[in-house]
């Protein structure tokens, strides 16, 4: 999170931050599922590590590596000895650090142990490579029930809860050089809308979700597919928000009217930064600048909130390159804008290139709020400044306000600000399910599901 403190706004914008309860990662919902599937009871842990079960399965963050190489020597300290496997990103660019607590490392998706469940456990390689799911309809939906679903809220996106995250691919056929998207593949598949539609309902039916959060990262990249999930979207017996992530080029006009018409809320973007040459130098294909600040306002005129991200912090920047992002975000001036430090994620193709200027590898630190590079005209202390100085004046302003005080409180639409409000139904509610409580396998995670979108 934002860490803030150095001021009054400062600190106003990290309680901003802090009152999300993000839902757990999605892989570890679609684990619960499929171990389940093949007859194994399962128990989530946050911050504890119970000693009783066969199997441990590990989702670390960068940020939580040393409390996760920890919790992993305590359990296979036990008697008799339990397996380990440790999946996800940071397992596939880091294996060595787990390899010497004498876990395995579970390389591609960790959803083909629906398939490959006894043989993974046989194997007696300490790095079992996976591959991908080939037909993702073929997985069990997710099984929220062993986590504590009825407080997820994620309130930049939505003004209904709990929330559920979902996909309709997974993928991205884009080369940028700091993404850890493409660690894994780089080409997108998708699922059949109706499946996706279908689950969307089991979640509000089985888990009482009012909102859902798609966890894809080129959202409409095939359109037919996007307007086929809308027309059955709009079939649910109850309308429900959600929002998406995506490239401004994919969405066209039609497509936002009709994910609006449907209950599109929410859309977050990665701007970055304005100097196209950057941009290019590190292999994103930008936008043009007309075409971003277009798009922000289509949406705000539509009632959709956009979650902008911005870039600060590359070797090259000045003081003069900083500020001038700060200036093309607030011109742009979406509902929320995100100022990540550029951070070279182990894994990719970035952190290779600069890792003779990477001056901290404490990877505690890397989270996008705080320098880990040696800058060519600033010192990372002054980056740091610079990156509060960014949130501060975006967000106090009174240009800010009027422009999205209508999609910060929707409420305020009954009093004539910004546009009229989309007809909603309400549906019945009733007493969510008591949480499945069971004791193995084990899901262990030390920091509940992070948002890494649009953070280099």
């Amino acid at each position: 999170m934002f860490p803030g403190g150095r001021n009054l706004r400062q600190r106003l914008v990290r309680w901003g931050y802090r009152r999300d309860h993000r839902p757990v990662a999605l892989n570890f919902a679609y684990l619960a599922a499929i171990l389940r599937r093949l007859g194994h009871s399962v128990e989530y842990c946050v911050n504890r590590l119970p000693l009783d079960a066969d199997l441990y399965v590990f989702n670390p963050a960068l940020q939580t590596i040393d409390l996760e190489r920890t919790a992993i020597r305590q359990a296979l300290a036990q008697t008799p000895r339990p397996r380990v496997m440790v999946v996800g990103s940071v397992a596939h660019a880091l294996p060595e650090l787990f390899l010497a607590e004498g876990a395995t490392i579970v390389r591609g998706e960790p959803e083909q142990l629906l398939w490959r469940f006894q043989e993974s456990l046989e194997a007696v390689d300490s790095i079992i490579d996976l591959g991908t799911v080939g037909d993702l309809d073929q997985l069990p939906w997710p099984d929220w029930a062993a986590f504590d679903h009825r407080r997820f809220a994620i309130r930049y996106d939505f003004t209904r809860f709990p929330t559920g995250l979902i996909q309709q691919s997974r993928g991205c056929t884009f080369t940028c050089n700091y993404c850890p998207y493409i660690m894994i593949e780089n080409k997108t598949r998708f699922r059949d809308p109706e499946q996706v539609v279908a689950e969307m309902q089991h979640g509000m039916r089985r888990y009482h979700f009012k909102s859902f959060k798609f966890r894809d990262p080129l959202f409409g990249l095939d359109r037919q597919r996007v307007l086929r999930l809308a027309e059955l979207i709009g079939k649910l017996p109850r309308r429900v928000q959600f929002s998406i992530e995506s490239r401004i080029d994919l969405l066209r006009p039609e497509t936002l009217r009709a994910l609006k018409d449907v209950g599109l809320t929410s859309v977050t973007v990665g701007i970055e930064t304005p100097h196209e040459d950057t941009l290019r130098h590190y292999k994103r294909v930008p936008i043009k600048d007309d075409k971003q600040r277009e798009f922000v306002d289509r949406c705000r005129r539509l009632g959709i909130r956009t979650v902008a991200g911005f870039m600060i912090g590359f070797p090259e920047d000045t003081e003069q390159s900083i500020k001038k992002v700060l200036a093309y975000a607030r011109e742009v001036n979406p509902t929320y804008a995100n100022f990540n430090i550029v951070t070279p994620y182990p894994g990719t193709q970035f952190f290779a290139e600069m890792k003779d200027q990477i001056v901290d590898l404490d990877f505690g630190k890397y989270d996008v709020y705080q320098a880990v590079l040696q800058y060519q005209h600033l010192t990372p202390q002054r980056v740091m400044e610079l990156h509060g100085w960014c949130f501060e004046h975006f967000y106090f302003r009174m240009r800010y306000l009027r422009a999205n005080a209508h999609l910060l409180w929707p409420w305020l639409r009954r009093f004539g600000v910004g546009p009229a409000p989309a007809a909603d139904q309400v549906g019945e509610t009733q007493s969510a399910p008591a949480a499945e409580t069971s004791t193995l396998p084990v899901l262990h995670d030390t920091s509940p599901g992070t948002d890494r979108r649009n953070a280099a």
